[in-house]
């Protein structure tokens, strides 16, 4: 079944190469270096970096960033886990049942290894190349959008503006004594030290040969000066990070998880991200004739929510970091398991809360034991941040990374420009929960990259924004693509909903049962038929940013044209040729 819809933008189509990001800066930055003869890893990191610095409501160059890689010359498919740990002091009795925004929150940073480590194992071009943009950008500064600023806006109020832990943040981002509106200059000259100093120790070591240079630079932010200024810098508000955690820690090139719909391979990172969720959704859903129901009906908005209340009661139970827990990953991904949670699903009645986990051991030969009870009903706040890059090139490689943590969730190192990641908001007190608070171990982490094959070919790249949004956002565009055939344009434009079933992957964990999400372009006729089979029905904006912010590239592969799409619900553009 294909669908000809109206876009309120055209897809951007070409022959050549392409990129799509979460930030129209980030999408011209990816596109130079492809111009200027990079791949699409040289291409990706330059975009992702530049997000780091362009959008700094949703991500940071301290932040995370989990990449996935495609390279078409070995037919490989590989995962890096932009992922950083807790300190190594760290214990969960420290706590008194709060992960507070601030210093308290941070684990080690690791956007920088992976971008680096993405760029000196798959990449092409030096880093000074490719860091060119982003040092561009922080140095000569840029109008801010409406988007960042709104959001910088909301940030700062939650937090003390005249606590001493915050005066870097708000020197930064509020330089007259109010956080930068929409159109004024953003300025991040420590940042661009900060890169120049990392381009100069990459120059340090040139003769060492492109990767042993890249490895020099990243051997200053994590064993060198930078590392201890990041550490002296936590050391003077209580923070646990220490030096040896920086110089031990270093991401890991892994192989995907895969999942199957029909005739596409689903690949995501591990479970120590929400990844496999997506991958799990539409696996469940392979069996059903998705495009014989009308997109977002009633049935439609129904199953597939349904698909994810039980996906998200096993994120809940299983996923976790692999190094200290087991995840019964094959058996939540074996097609046994996904057909019997589908038999869970009444197409009458709702789950009303978030349902059991299913058992996924048994299809491992293994006999689990569930070990949550159910959570209490938290009507706090849904939290979000995040933003995504993708790209392909001539080549046909292909890129796709989703880079994160948001400024005032932890502070600015002063003269370094950038914060100790936050992600210790994404851990549990629970020490039960397998992504409890613990030394060395990683939070399970929202941004999730995917790629999808077709019969074994690269099809498409895909991502977005928004916490637990992102994996409902990603489905209903994958689905909109294959199975009602819209351009990735329209595909990404179409009106999405958002179940919210489940407990929040942010710190305090808000958990609203049975509640669903409907943008304002959805019928209220099918809200209302939705609340008869017991759903919570709210519903949000015509074009929510809470609903995500999609960007993905079709690859045709009968003609082997590229066509992108971008979410105009925040500030994604796609550019190409």
């Amino acid at each position: 079944m294909t669908t000809q819809t109206a876009t309120y933008r055209p897809p951007v189509r070409g022959m050549t190469h392409m990129v799509s990001a979460g930030h129209y800066l980030a999408a011209s930055a990816g596109y130079r270096i492809l111009e200027q003869g990079g791949n699409a890893i040289d291409a990706g990191v330059a975009s992702g970096i530049v997000i780091n610095v362009t959008l700094p409501n949703a991500t940071n160059f301290g932040g995370v960033a989990p990449i996935m890689v495609y390279m078409a010359d070995t037919d490989e498919t590989k995962t890096i886990s932009g992922l950083g740990r807790w300190p190594k002091k760290t214990s969960i009795d420290s706590f008194d049942n709060d992960i507070p925004k601030g210093i308290d929150r941070t684990i080690v940073p690791s956007a920088p290894d992976a971008w680096l480590t993405a760029l000196a194992e798959y990449g092409t071009m030096s880093l000074q190349q490719v860091l060119q943009p982003a040092l561009e950008l922080a140095q000569d500064g840029f109008p801010i959008s409406n988007t960042a600023a709104s959001l910088l806006q909301k940030l700062s109020a939650a937090v003390d503006k005249d606590a001493p832990e915050w005066k870097s943040t708000f020197d930064l981002f509020a330089p007259e004594g109010k956080i930068l509106e929409e159109g004024e200059i953003l300025k991040q000259p420590d940042l661009a030290r900060t890169f120049k100093r990392l381009i100069e120790a990459e120059q340090g070591a040139e003769n060492k040969g492109r990767k042993e240079a890249i490895t020099a630079a990243r051997d200053l932010f994590y064993k060198g000066d930078i590392a201890k200024e990041i550490v002296d810098y936590s050391d003077s508000l209580g923070g646990l990070l220490s030096l040896s955690d920086m110089a031990e820690f270093h991401v890991e090139i892994e192989n995907p998880t895969t999942a199957n719909y029909k005739d596409y391979e689903i690949l995501t990172c591990g479970p120590w991200s929400q990844g496999p969720v997506t991958a799990q959704v539409l696996q469940i859903l392979e069996n059903d004739d998705i495009s014989a129901i009308p997109q977002n009906t009633p049935d439609y908005i129904h199953l597939l929510s349904q698909a994810f209340n039980l996906a998200f009661a096993d994120r809940h139970e299983f996923y976790g970091d692999p190094d200290f827990i087991e995840v019964p990953i094959a058996g939540l991904l074996s097609k046994e398991y996904t057909k019997a949670q589908r038999n869970r699903i009444s197409m009458q009645n709702a789950f009303t809360e978030m349902p059991d986990p299913g058992n996924p051991w048994i299809y491992e030969g293994k006999n689990g034991q569930n070990t949550l009870k159910h959570p209490d009903i938290n009507r706090d706040r849904l939290e979000q941040d995040t933003s995504y890059t993708c790209v392909v090139d001539k080549w046909g490689n292909s890129f796709s990374a989703t880079p994160s943590d948001a400024v005032f969730g932890s502070p600015i190192v002063p003269n370094l420009g950038l914060m100790i990641s936050s992600r210790g908001t994404q851990s549990w007190l629970d020490p039960n929960h397998p992504s409890s608070v613990a030394p060395w171990k990683r939070p399970r982490l929202t941004p999730n990259p995917a790629m999808a094959f077709k019969n074994g070919r690269l099809f498409m790249p895909f991502g977005t924004p928004g916490g637990d949004a992102q994996c409902p956002a990603m489905v209903q565009t994958f689905l909109n693509v294959v199975e009602f055939g819209m351009n990735p344009q329209a595909a990404i434009e179409a009106p999405r909903f958002v179940p919210w079933n489940f407990p929040n992957s942010f710190w305090p964990h808000a958990y609203h049962p049975g509640l669903i999400h409907l943008e304002g372009r959805i019928s209220r006729e099918v809200g209302q038929n939705l609340s008869t089979r017991g759903h919570k029905v709210e519903f949000i904006d015509d074009w929510s940013p809470s609903t995500g912010a999609m960007s993905c590239i079709l690859v045709d592969q009968q003609n082997g044209s590229l066509s992108a799409g971008a979410d105009p619900r925040r500030d994604a553009y796609a550019i190409g040729r």
